[in-house]
């Protein structure tokens, strides 16, 4: 803490020193800063002395500490300044994000069929690690996905066209290389379409609790007591294996390039050069794929919602992810740039009048959706103008971690934990009692202090919070 600065309640800078070419910028309040661990600060610092960097290194409410960039982390390179692309700073799980959709449902309408309705959609959900589904990819469909991502899916039956209205991009992520991804990220992936997988990952049934925001509330289409259903996933092994690969490519390169890495976790490569063109195809082959794999997931809930609870229209409210790479235009000292912004572990959230929004949600900026822990709030949130100055039109991306997996398997007992979280009236369906375990809601920070946090700083406001009642569990 003798290292900030503090600017506002939330806001906290560290003074450029050393190799460090901008500041950094932490968002949280207090008692979050205060109980970071001390890596996540030099991770700010580290990321902040990379070539081309533009502004300032942040750092979100629920940052902790991820491989080279923190989790958490936001941070915009210029290309046109020798600015680079880094594989740790968009993290193995390429395209991670949350989908959130409306079911036309209230608590009154589920009660009497929520064990049938938990049951259901841990049938119909591949869920765990190596989950593998009943799409099986091969030679050309893997192309296919992976240039078309939801659009894709929706091609071939998995959904509706209306839903790519609401994801990011409209379902496709343009400028993706199928050729830069390798045959083992293609066998990794053959069978795990349509796969939840393991992790923090998961399927919620959630009711919405509070609303905070009548306006936005309405023209998200929620109100209280109304159901909803989010889904929290990425781009499976895939994603991890170009992760994997490019790291140690641009590990071994840096030093043809002239790039110093004060931690080798964050290699790099400039952007305008051949790995950095090859990785940044590969890599939006990845966001393809992670779209693709939540349209095909939205599918097997409607299913699962239908054999159940035919009077449901699942329809999507929004889809972002939050482990990504996108070239943006953004005013920076009074001029437009077009900057590469890395956002692990951080949620894009773009605010009114943008022109990337859907006409629906204009006026009111984009749902920034925001997971908790399987027994603790979700929150909806909308994205605020402020947010472009305050970081390059980010958030942060869920509750965050407290406390390493590790840690929280020898804490909890799985078993326990269903237990207890099912005396509280919510739903745990899981192929693993240590996975759960892991995921124990006390390994999390407290989110309703982070997202609190993300408001205050300008980041994006309140619209809604959800309570689980059923959580199928990765």
């Amino acid at each position: 803490m003798s290292r900030l600065e503090q600017l506002a309640r939330d806001t906290w800078r560290i003074a450029p020193a050393g190799a460090m070419r901008v500041p950094g910028i932490l968002y949280a309040n207090a008692g979050l800063a205060r109980a970071m661990d001390a890596k996540v600060f030099e991770q700010i610092v580290n990321v902040a002395s990379l070539p081309g960097i533009v502004m300032a290194s942040y750092a979100m409410p629920d940052a902790h500490w991820g491989y080279g960039f923190p989790i958490g982390g936001v941070a915009a390179f210029d290309p046109d300044q020798g600015g680079v692309i880094s594989a740790g700073g968009v993290g193995f799980d390429i395209s991670c994000g949350v989908r959130t959709l409306l079911t036309g449902l209230t608590r009154s309408d589920i009660e009497p069929h929520r064990e049938r309705l938990a049951d259901a959609l841990f049938a119909a959900i591949p869920a765990g690690l190596g989950s593998t589904g009943r799409i099986h990819l091969r030679g050309g469909e893997m192309d296919d996905m992976l240039s078309g991502g939801a659009k894709w899916a929706v091609r071939q039956g998995y959904g509706r066209k209306e839903d790519l209205y609401y994801i990011e991009e409209g379902g496709c992520m343009a400028g993706a290389l199928p050729g830069e991804v390798s045959d083992q990220a293609r066998r990794r992936q053959r069978d795990e379409m349509g796969t939840l997988g393991s992790g923090n990952h998961y399927l919620e049934v959630q009711e919405v609790e509070r609303i905070h925001d009548a306006a936005a509330a309405q023209a998200f289409g929620l109100r209280e007591g109304d159901i909803v259903v989010s889904i929290h996933c990425g781009s499976r092994g895939l994603g991890h294996q170009i992760g994997t690969e490019f790291l140690r490519r641009m590990a071994m390169a840096a030093h043809q390039y002239g790039i110093h890495l004060p931690d080798r976790e964050l290699a790099c490569a400039p952007i305008r050069s051949p790995l950095g063109e090859s990785y940044l195809g590969a890599m939006r082959a990845g966001i393809n794929c992670a779209l693709a794999n939540r349209q095909i997931l939205t599918h097997l809930a409607r299913f699962a919602f239908e054999s159940v609870l035919p009077q449901a229209d699942l329809q999507v409210l929004y889809d972002v992810s939050h482990n990504t790479c996108k070239e943006e235009e953004h005013r920076v000292e009074g001029r437009s740039r077009r900057l590469f912004v890395h956002r692990k572990g951080a949620t894009r959230a773009l605010g009114a009048g943008h022109p990337e929004l859907p006409p629906a949600y204009r006026d009111t900026g984009q749902p920034v959706l925001i997971g908790g822990s399987m027994g603790t709030a979700s929150y909806i949130l909308a994205g605020t103008p402020e947010s472009e100055q305050s970081a390059f039109s980010s958030a942060c991306h869920g509750a965050g971690r407290a406390m390493s997996r590790r840690k929280a398997a020898k804490q909890w007992n799985g078993r326990q934990v269903i237990d207890e979280l099912t005396a509280r009236g919510i739903l745990i369906r899981s192929q693993s009692f240590r996975g759960v375990a892991e995921e124990a809601p006390g390994a999390y920070k407290d989110v309703s202090a982070v997202v609190n946090s993300a408001e205050s700083a300008g980041l994006a406001r309140k619209v809604a919070k959800v309570v689980p009642l059923v959580c199928v569990k990765g």
